[in-house]
């Protein structure tokens, strides 16, 4: 065991996955956040969490640059209610700090990625196809059809939760919406055409910001168009699963592209979406499994990724009682007094934990999780 956390993280590692098997206890986030302030004395210089990419440029805008408020950013930065959690609070006000009078180039860099949805719900694709309208039009030359404000419609009809959970009432296989994609691909594609004078008129990362809002746009349409799919409700299900975590696996990639030359990038998110293995989710009673965003990330990147896989023993917070001594975590709880990191490697066998419940959003140490891990951090008490 150890508490050093660059014992894990092997000379070529530049997408150190540190996972959490349950939102709701905070123990993790704060222990995220003291590691990352370690590793960014080793050279890291980013961090992503599981949180809409495009609404998180205003939390960077922020930490970069002081634009802004932190009553704000975490207002309006976060998805998922992750801006109410005082772990990330703290970390967006550290890295301000950490910030202030630094060079730009020395400056640490926050990013969200997962895509702009909800679990219940998906938004309209307006405002992104807005956004990059308003930025093309810094190009003198004749643009791609620009107008989508009557195929879009009404907002709400993408929005209401049963555009999600019943396909019958989803827009997303609608011709609107196909014509829709061709639109936003067309404005990608003249994003990158127009790219020299688009950017000597704006900037860099204006230009940069525009692409951020075309490929969310772009994932959006699929996940609305996957919503739509009149077929058997667990092959449904699975289906928007396995395209979430592709987005979010895409937006990592971006991301690393972006950080390559500035240093090596933490990602914090819920073990299922970071485990190399696939991941089991139950939804009543229909069972999904899925290659995650970090499955998907491993086999691109190979040995440039590494992942850490969360555990906890017992929580105030979610009600988690002592685990059994025949559990992995049960197993771990005897070694570990406060938090340690194992080698994954070093855990034997052990039976999968049984006493949670599905309001807890614990997810259970298993073997399938630990033979894609290189490391557990187990916490003892939350």
């Amino acid at each position: 065991m150890s508490q050093d956390i660059r014992d894990f993280v092997p000379p070529s590692c530049d997408l150190l996955a540190l996972g959490e098997p349950t939102h709701q206890e905070p123990a993790f986030a704060r222990l995220r956040n003291d590691l990352f302030a370690e590793l960014v004395g080793h050279g890291f210089r980013s961090v992503a969490l599981e949180t809409d990419r495009v609404a998180a440029l205003a939390v960077d805008d922020y930490v970069r640059e002081g634009i802004g408020t932190l009553d704000t950013v975490m207002r309006e930065g976060f998805s998922h209610g992750f801006g109410e959690l005082d772990g990330n609070r703290r970390l967006i006000a550290w890295m301000r700090a950490y910030n202030e009078g630094r060079a730009p180039e020395e400056r640490l860099t926050f990013h969200g990625f997962d895509a702009p949805l909800e679990t219940m719900s998906a938004p309209s694709p307006r405002p992104y196809l807005e956004h990059a309208a308003v930025y093309l039009r810094h190009s003198p030359a004749p643009g791609p059809d620009l107008d989508f404000t009557h195929l879009v419609g009404d907002d709400e009809r993408w929005s209401r939760t049963e555009a999600v959970l019943d396909p019958t009432r989803s827009v997303g296989d609608s011709a609107d919406a196909a014509r829709l994609r061709v639109i936003a691909d067309d404005m990608l594609a003249a994003l990158h055409e127009r790219a020299p004078e688009l950017i000597a008129a704006t900037s860099r990362d204006a230009w940069a910001r525009t692409r951020v809002h075309l490929t969310a746009v772009i994932g959006l349409l699929r996940y609305h168009r996957e919503a739509a799919q009149r077929i058997e409700e667990g092959a449904r299900v699975t289906r928007l699963c396995v395209t979430r975590d592709m987005l979010m696996a895409r937006n990592l990639l971006d991301i690393r592209r972006t950080e390559a030359r500035r240093g090596p990038t933490l990602v914090f998110s819920h073990n299922l979406h970071l485990q190399r293995n696939p991941g089991t989710l139950r939804m009543g009673d229909t069972e999904v499994n899925w290659y995650g965003a970090g499955a998907v990330v491993a086999s691109l990147e190979g040995e440039r990724y590494a992942f850490v896989a969360g555990s906890l023993g017992r929580s105030e917070a979610i009600a988690l009682g002592e685990p059994d001594a025949d559990t992995y975590e049960g197993g771990l709880q005897r070694r570990v007094s406060t938090w340690a990191l194992t080698p994954a490697a070093a855990i034997p066998t052990a039976r999968t934990r049984t006493d949670t419940t599905p309001p807890q959003g614990y997810f259970p140490l298993n073997r399938a999780t630990l033979d894609g891990a290189d490391a557990v951090l187990h916490i003892a008490a939350g």
